[in-house]
């Protein structure tokens, strides 16, 4: 006969944090409690962990941005998105470009179109980012000259490194250049 599982020892309860994960509530299983029988169901049915919500936790990571006390003002001159001629491409993490690729599909496209000038993939006909509120940290953080210049590090450390946290829940590789880490989020969308 087939003991009985208790299975208070493995429910899970979500962490209240908002990213979705799960922390355990007792003890590990312990074998005495559980049969052979017991582990094969205990391994069959429970699902993995969910992945995190990469979009509350880039959101307000941008919203923290927002709040920081640097006066800079872009005018949408769009100089710095023509990367060939700036002379970079923004880094992306998994977060990042999950969340990008939500404003590309958003804005009714399924694929990004490279500009032959070079300029981002992710400016529309009009010369207009067409995924402004979903730009990027990169895009947020380093202006044109005449918008103010680029953030000094020592500003935005802080939240460079919760996106980096966010790329290795994510199971992220590291910052990739937006074009790339943008197209294979659109695909896994």
């Amino acid at each position: 006969m087939m003991q009985k599982m208790d299975w208070s020892c493995i429910t899970g309860a979500y962490d209240g944090g908002g990213m979705g994960n799960l922390k355990s509530q007792n003890a590990p299983l312990q074998k005495s409690r559980a049969t052979e029988a017991g582990t094969a169901m205990l391994n069959a049915h429970c699902m993995p962990a969910p992945k995190p919500d990469h979009r509350h936790e880039i959101e307000a990571i941008y919203a923290e941005l927002e709040c920081r006390p640097l006066p800079r003002q872009c005018e949408m001159r769009t100089g710095c998105c023509h990367f060939r001629l700036a002379g970079h491409t923004p880094m992306l993490t998994r977060g990042e470009a999950l969340y990008a690729a939500q404003g590309v599909r958003a804005s009714g496209r399924k694929v990004l179109k490279p500009h032959a000038d070079g300029a981002c993939p992710l400016l529309g006909r009009d010369g207009r980012c067409t995924i402004y509120k979903n730009r990027p940290f990169g895009c947020r953080t380093h202006f044109c000259a005449e918008a103010g210049g680029m953030y000094p590090r020592k500003h935005v450390v802080d939240l460079i490194q919760r996106l980096e946290a966010l790329d290795e829940r994510l199971g992220g590789s590291g910052s990739r250049p937006l074009e790339s880490a943008v197209s294979e989020a659109l695909a896994e969308l």
